[in-house]
């Protein structure tokens, strides 16, 4: 890659166009299937194919979550646009009913470029205010017909405070706003009778995590929707992911750990008048590279995942 590549994907960067968005357009989307695993009587995750999208190696888009009934269907997220057509019928295999709602778990494009595909079927897109404000913004930057396409906008939006909740299809679901955490405008989704809570991408098991602090994220609250995340969550129930495996509320101690472990040594360093590069050379994550899967992987022009992790630490506790 060129330095004037470079130099154009890191102001690219610098204006919100994150490093997932530069890896779309190395997207194999024809090659992406979706697979559906069912985690209760009514409830599925799918989930795209490993190895064509090189902004998640591990399974392309974020995962999109089904509830299935005679209510008509509740979603989470909707995958990127140019699967539309394989989501929707991923999605009517599982049932043929009227997709009804859609809720956004966070703004980035894996989760909220298929929006518009499933409100033009009469879905009512649901997400945090935040969250639709950041979107206005990039449709007032977009170059594209679609990413100005007012119907990708959630119509029903919500704020900080007690969770929204829907009741269909037997379950009880609870859309419990998360404060500046992996974006300025997360959403966990809990499915209280199945027992499972989708919790976005605060947390992730592939790679190190990804605080999207030009959308409004912040360490500080991905650590606090961490804590949230385990209280609400009991000893048996499932916590999905957007990206990565299932998990219980243990696992997420040691990953907190971990981040705590990262801040206290970075800032010691910065303490010490390092520079980020200084920070960088130190490898303060050379402890746990052996325990995150794909930790050292390419994350865009950021360097490793790693290295994405730790310069996003660095700028933070630098403020």
């Amino acid at each position: 890659m060129t330095r004037a590549t470079h130099l154009l994907l890191a102001l690219l960067a610098a204006t919100g166009w994150s490093a997932s968005a530069a890896a779309q357009a190395a997207i194999q989307y024809d090659k992406i299937e979706i697979k559906t695993d069912k985690l209760a009587p009514n409830l599925y995750m799918l989930s795209g194919s490993e190895g064509v999208d090189p902004g998640h190696p591990d399974g392309a888009g974020g995962r999109i979550g089904v509830l299935a009934g005679p209510d008509g269907i509740f979603m989470v997220d909707a995958q990127y646009l140019q699967i539309g057509d394989k989501v929707v019928a991923a999605v009517k295999r599982i049932d043929p009913g009227p997709i009804r709602f859609l809720v956004n778990t966070h703004i980035h494009g894996d989760h909220t470029a298929g929006n518009a595909t499933f409100a033009k079927l009469g879905a009512v897109l649901l997400a945090r205010e935040e969250l639709r404000e950041g979107m206005v913004r990039q449709a007032a930057n977009a170059q594209t017909p679609a990413g100005r396409d007012p119907a990708r906008l959630p119509v029903l939006t919500y704020g900080m405070g007690d969770p929204l909740r829907l009741r269909m299809n037997g379950e009880t679901i609870e859309l419990i706003p998360v404060r500046a955490a992996h974006t300025g405008g997360d959403t966990i989704v809990r499915f209280v009778n199945a027992d499972v809570i989708m919790i976005g991408d605060f947390y992730r098991n592939f790679g190190y995590p990804f605080i999207d602090t030009a959308n409004g994220g912040s360490l500080k609250g991905a650590l606090d929707g961490l804590e949230l995340t385990m209280k609400v969550a009991g000893s048996n129930t499932r916590l999905v992911p957007g990206h990565g495996t299932y998990i219980n509320r243990t696992d997420i101690m040691p990953y907190r750990d971990m981040i705590l472990d990262v801040q206290y040594r970075v800032q010691q360093l910065i303490a010490q008048g390092k520079t980020l590069q200084e920070v960088l050379a130190a490898k303060v994550t050379s402890a746990y590279d052996a325990k995150v899967p794909g930790g050292l992987l390419p994350a865009g022009t950021a360097g490793t995942s790693a290295d994405r992790f730790v310069s996003m630490v660095y700028a933070e506790l630098k403020k």
